[in-house]
């Protein structure tokens, strides 16, 4: 399952050479499918290419597998190709718009994506030479430890070349480099070692073999501001495919002598096509920054009062989720403007400076470095920052100061300084719980009262607006009470008189439903605790007994007896002992003809 694709590219190789022959030149304009409900397969751009040409087929590949990571990804073209209209209304004519190679249907390994998250995906393919210009779709399947996860259509467009024959355009170089790509940009402090890593990423359409990275060194620290402690500073790779990154390591210790600024860091890169092909040659750059002395400024420093200098503001912010609760991460999204209308800027620092409680920062990074570096910004554009963060648990619901500021060069001064201010709103979860529930009585008749006593503690970190306590059971009349406002680490009391309407049938068991409003006024939903309250008939009724406290009151005791000073209370006593009597027989029957009826019903 796993090769699929790579299986299906190769029986389709043997079909279409056997066949190729047969099939007349394609003619007619291709028609375009309707990508915009794919789900996986995400194509910001249509990719180009020309006729005979190479070109990359660059898409996105997303997770979306809710709470699944999709791992040991794989993903490549699927051979059925593509269909153009015919001359007649109902033709059609099978066109595939690259040329066929063992290579044309090889998967790429992606590794793991998480849910939610993508990757980039970038399939070199060279374009048939006798295709016409126009539109074509391609189908792309998608798998996920073998097993198939989805296929999906992009779109792309043809052009012919407009060079000479056999003329390849620099954009469709073999093999071509990028440095930092998606990485800040590394600072150091002297006297401290500088640790970093250089992505490298090899951006043209086929693999480079026999890599050789050479950094580029300067006894001049004010080119170089790194000591040079080690011969080589080499690093080496045996193959780097089309659109792999790699990763240079250093480890560098800062020159004494180095003054503060951004230094360009040169490289020489060596690599050949093929295993057996002549070394090439590609130079790039990688800037670092270093804090240390400041050099002597003979320009002057920069004047506040000069309009001149570009203006860098947030054009707009969003975050996701929306919604941010205390301690839970989220991705920031910020688009930065240049403001200016003819000034551009360069080397431009942004640090994020998050607003602090208790000396501690509310928000942080998840990476550590709360810097970016952009290279330049020309008047007019916007650029985008995407940093994800993560924000402190503990902290009250409100909004949280993220001030960026901002370093950066104009034409005419270097070093200018701006800070912007956005607000970043921080959500709590509501959090309550109740005290001992005090029940007097716990054991009443029929149209009597109890009283209901208990404390309601906020332990979140929100207010709870108009708390109400409804009490529920069949035994009760449905009793509700205001409470009101409860804030963090305050009490409400609770102190309510409830009515008991008929006997208890059951365990006894009496509900409290407990709500509150948020801020935003809205219910919500109740939290649910019980008590026990056990109700009985009401015993002013014929027990069926002759029973007078007369009769023991009218018998004749000398006034210093026992039974003369205590014959009202020994008379109650006796009474009331007669009357549990005959509720506890009363209860046996009534459970006996229970039984006798269910037996009825069991034997019916």
């Amino acid at each position: 399952m796993k090769k699929s694709v790579a299986a299906r590219g190769m029986a389709f190789l043997m079909a279409f050479m056997m066949v190729f022959a047969l099939v007349p030149p394609v003619t007619g304009r291709a028609e375009m499918v309707n990508t915009s409900e794919n789900s996986c397969i995400i194509s910001k751009n249509v990719p180009k290419g020309k006729s005979g040409r190479r070109m990359n087929l660059t898409f996105v590949v997303r997770n979306f597998d809710e709470g699944r990571t999709w791992k040991d990804v794989e993903v490549g073209i699927v051979n059925n190709g593509t269909y153009i209209a015919g001359p007649n209304p109902g033709d059609a004519e099978y066109v595939f718009p690259f040329e066929v190679t063992t290579a044309t249907f090889q998967t790429k390994h992606l590794g793991s994506i998480g849910s939610g998250h993508d990757k980039n995906v970038s399939l070199p393919v060279r374009v048939r030479a006798d295709l016409p210009e126009g539109y074509y779709t391609v189908e792309i399947e998608v798998l996920s430890e073998g097993s198939h996860v989805a296929n999906e259509f992009i779109n792309i467009w043809i052009s012919k070349p407009t060079g000479a024959e056999g003329e390849e355009e620099e954009d469709e170089k073999e093999v071509s480099f990028v440095l930092g790509e998606n990485q800040a940009t590394p600072y150091g402090v002297y006297p401290n070692v500088v640790e970093f890593a250089i992505n490298m990423r090899n951006k043209g359409l086929t693999e480079a073999r026999d890599v050789n990275v050479a950094m580029v060194l300067d006894k001049d620290s004010n080119v170089f501001p790194f000591d040079i402690n080690d011969g080589n500073y080499d690093r080496n790779f045996e193959k780097i495919d089309s659109g792999e990154t790699v990763q240079m390591p250093y480890s560098m210790a800062i020159r004494s002598d180095a003054y503060s600024g951004y230094y360009p860091i040169k490289f020489n890169i060596n690599y050949r096509e093929t295993a057996t092909g002549t070394i090439k040659t590609e130079e790039d750059t990688f800037w670092v920054r270093i804090k240390n002395k400041e050099k002597d400024d003979t320009s002057g420093e920069f004047n506040e009062n000069d309009r001149t200098k570009a203006r860098i503001v947030v054009d707009s912010f969003q975050t996701i989720p929306e919604t941010i609760i205390a301690g839970e991460p989220f991705r920031l999204v910020l688009r930065m403007k240049n403001a200016s209308s003819s000034i551009a800027a360069s080397n431009i620092l942004f640090s994020l400076e998050s607003e602090k409680v208790d000396n501690s920062a509310v928000f942080t990074t998840e990476s550590g470095s709360s810097s970016v570096v952009v290279n330049s910004l020309a008047a007019g554009e916007v650029t985008e920052l995407t940093v994800d963060m993560l924000s402190r648990a503990g902290i009250d619901q409100r909004s949280y100061a993220l001030t960026i500021k901002e370093t950066y060069d104009s034409p005419e001064f270097k070093n200018a300084s701006e800070s912007v201010t956005i607000d970043i709103p921080i959500k709590q979860i509501a959090r309550l719980n109740t005290g001992t529930v005090e029940v007097m009585p716990d054991n009443l008749t029929v149209g009597s009262e109890s009283n209901i006593m208990f404390p309601i503690n906020n332990t979140g970190k929100v207010i709870l607006y108009n708390v109400m306590v409804a009490f529920e059971a069949d035994s009760i009349q449905p009793t509700d009470t205001y409470v009101g406002n409860i804030k963090p680490g305050e009490t409400g009391n609770v102190d309510v008189m409830i009515s008991a309407t008929a006997p208890t049938q059951d365990e006894g068991k009496v509900k409290m439903l407990i709500t509150y409003e948020d801020e935003n006024g809205e219910v919500q939903p109740a939290v649910e605790k019980e008590f026990n309250l056990m109700v009985m008939e009401d015993m002013q009724e014929d027990f069926g007994m002759d029973i007078d406290v007369g009769d023991f009151t009218d018998v004749p005791m000398e006034d210093g007896s026992f039974f003369g000073k205590y014959k009202i209370q020994i008379g109650a006593a006796v009474l009331l002992a007669a009357a549990a009597v005959f509720l506890v027989i009363r209860l046996k029957k009534k459970r006996k003809a229970q039984q006798e009826e269910d037996d009825v019903d069991e034997i019916s």
